[in-house]
């Protein structure tokens, strides 16, 4: 552990298989707001040295089962898919070798012993206005993941075929959004997911499934004043009919959900939560991350 007036220094654990990795997307902002980090592959955990003031380990959808090196203290991870069932067995069968377990969806908080809810986020570089001129009336970047997403899509397709309605590079996702009028999301297992802030931060007005619980709201982001949401197939018909032609409302509530979604909803902002949440765990000393030293990433061989 790191005393006196040196700087932070974290060692960011996660597979980066994929360029949009949600660990990727911390060492961003790790960089971003000079925080030192290190990057390591999980297969080199044994390699990992002493010396750093938290070892994250952020989930890449795989390998929940490979254990750290106890040594590795204090140990924190970011659980991210505990909505969908087959995942949730493996964090609550793996949740004590943690510190501390940080959660991207609220509801499974509760269900741990020691955990807080920390949600994901955008990246402002990627996800942020590009500024591009409107071209489509409905976009949505992802997967059908199954029913009922597939037909809303299927839906969407045949009654506004001026549409960008599939998947696109992580990079790109910032500028089909910014050339949409109106971002669609369904959250297929009750969650925040990361489309919500997506969308949100590009200036889209986001259409999305109403939640079983108030984690929205909770977010700072309420019904017709930052976001539309909706219940039924007919009222996201309705609600996308309406919000198509009545362009004054639509771009007043966009504006109010980019707003926050900047202001409040960055993986900056997670990565001082989750460090500020660390920190009142008694887990780190306190340190100002603006006063770190950025590092270097280190990339497994």
């Amino acid at each position: 552990m790191a005393s006196g007036g040196a700087a932070m220094r974290l060692a960011l654990i996660f597979n980066r298989h994929r360029p949009d990795a949600t660990g990727i997307y911390f060492e961003r902002a790790c960089r971003a707001l000079g925080v030192s980090c290190d990057h390591w592959w999980l297969r080199d955990a044994e390699r990992i040295p002493g010396g750093y003031d938290l070892y994250l380990r952020i989930d890449h959808g795989d390998d929940y089962l490979v254990r750290l090196p106890s040594r590795l203290r204090p140990a924190v991870f970011y659980a991210i898919d505990t909505h969908l069932k087959h995942t949730w067995k493996k964090v609550r069968a793996t949740a004590a070798w943690y510190d501390l377990v940080c959660c991207a969806q609220r509801a499974a908080v509760r269900r741990l012993p020691r955990a807080a809810w920390v949600p994901l986020g955008c990246d402002l570089e990627l996800h942020g206005p590009t500024g591009e001129p409107i071209g489509w009336d409905l976009a949505f970047v992802g997967t059908e993941g199954g029913v009922p997403r597939k037909f809303y899509l299927q839906a969407l397709r045949e009654r506004y075929p001026n549409s960008f309605l599939g998947t696109a590079d992580h990079a790109a996702i910032g500028s089909v959004y910014s050339r949409a009028r109106i971002g669609f999301n369904y959250a297929v297992a009750d969650d925040v997911n990361m489309r919500v802030f997506e969308v949100l931060a590009s200036g889209a007005l986001l259409m999305t499934n109403a939640l079983s619980h108030g984690d929205l709201e909770a977010l700072g982001l309420q019904d017709r004043q930052h976001l539309v949401l909706y219940r039924t197939p007919q009222e996201l018909l309705d609600a996308l009919d309406r919000y198509l032609r009545d362009t004054t409302d639509r771009v007043k509530i966009a504006r109010a959900g980019s707003h926050v979604a900047q202001e409040r909803h960055t993986y900056r902002h997670r990565l001082q939560q989750l460090l500020a949440v660390v920190q009142q765990a008694g887990l780190t000393r306190p340190v100002s991350a603006a006063a770190a030293v950025t590092g270097r990433a280190r990339e497994g061989a």
